[in-house]
C-alpha cells in the first residue's frame, strides 16, 4: 500500500504535527473498532470519544499476509482532546511498515493520539524478544527543524507478553535538554518501503529503540503507547503520532526464529 510522504515545507505549511490551530480538513469517518469502519462520509474523523477505552476486535487484523516485523493489529486504543489526524485510515495506518520521510521532514502517514491518548497493538506473527540491543522500534514522525533542534512529541511505551501484567520503560518527558530519554518520538524516521533502508536495523531506520533488558522481559506481544500530555494540541493533529512499530528481534509463535 502506498502512502504519502510530505517534504518539510509542506509539512510546516499544513502545521499536520507543529501543532498550528488549523492544520487542515480531514476525511469523515466513523469509528467502530480497530478492525472495521463505516462509510467514510457518515460522521466527522476529529469527533471521536475522547477519554473513552475502546476494546478492539480480537479476531480483527489487517488481513491475511507473510510473517513481517511490523504490529498485526490493534487491540484497545483511547483518543484524547485534539486528535483525529489519521482515523480515516485507521487501523491500517499504525500496521505494516513505517514511511519516514527523512531527518527533515515529518511523514503524514500517521495516527494522532491526542492529549493523554493510548493506543495499544500486538504482535501476532513474530514477537519482540530480549536479544542483542535494541529489541523494538517505535515511529513517530519527529524532524530536525531549521537551527538543529529537533521537533519531538512524545509518548511512554509499555510492553507485555500477555495483555494482563505490563512492563513500563521509564520516559522522562520534561527533559527536552537530555532529548527526552527513554521516550518514544523523538528521533526522525529514515526508513520507508521505496528508499531501501531497513525498518528493523537501528543503525539505519531512525525512530527509537527499546531494550526489553531494560524492563526485565523476555519477550513482548503487546506494545501500548500513551501521550504524555506535554505536546503540541492544535486542531485534530495534537499530541504523538504513530506511524508503526517493528520488531528487531524476533521469535515466531512456535519457538523458532524468522
Amino acid at each position: 500500500m502506498k502512502r504519502p510522504l510530505l517534504a518539510l515545507g509542506a509539512l510546516l505549511a499544513l502545521g499536520a504535527c507543529t501543532g498550528d490551530s488549523d492544520p487542515g480538513p480531514l476525511p469523515d469517518v466513523d469509528l467502530v473498532d480497530a478492525g472495521t469502519r463505516t462509510d467514510a462520509g457518515t460522521s466527522d474523523a476529529g469527533a471521536s470519544d475522547a477519554g473513552t477505552d475502546v476494546d478492539a476486535d480480537a479476531g480483527a487484523d489487517a488481513g491475511s499476509r507473510p510473517v513481517d516485523p511490523f504490529a498485526d493489529r490493534v487491540t484497545a486504543y483511547r483518543f484524547g482532546d485534539q486528535a483525529g489526524f489519521g482515523q480515516d485510515r485507521f487501523p491500517e495506518v499504525v500496521l505494516g511498515p513505517p514511511v519516514g520521510a527523512g531527518p527533515f521532514a515529518g511523514s503524514l502517514d500517521v495516527l494522532s493520539l491526542g492529549r493523554g491518548g493510548s493506543i495499544t497493538l500486538e504482535f501476532t506473527g513474530l514477537f519482540a524478544v530480549d536479544g542483542p540491543g535494541v529489541d523494538l522500534l517505535v515511529f513517530e514522525n519527529a524532524f530536525q527543524k531549521l537551527g538543529g533542534d529537533i521537533f519531538a512529541e512524545t509518548a511512554s511505551v509499555s510492553v507485555s507478553d500477555d495483555g494482563v501484567l505490563w512492563f513500563d520503560f521509564p520516559c522522562a518527558s520534561t527533559d527536552k535538554d537530555g532529548g527526552y530519554p527513554g521516550c518514544a518520538g523523538t528521533h526522525p524516521v529514515l526508513s520507508a518501503p521505496d528508499n531501501g533502508v531497513s525498518p528493523t536495523d537501528p543503525a539505519v531506520a531512525g525512530g527509537d529503540g527499546f531494550d526489553l533488558a531494560d524492563v526485565g522481559l523476555p519477550r513482548a506481544r503487546f506494545v501500548r503507547l500513551t501521550d504524555t500530555g506535554l505536546n503540541s494540541y492544535g486542531g485534530t493533529s495534537g499530541g504523538f503520532d504513530l506511524d508503526a512499530l517493528s520488531v528487531v528481534n524476533g521469535q515466531l509463535p512456535d519457538g523458532g526464529v524468522p
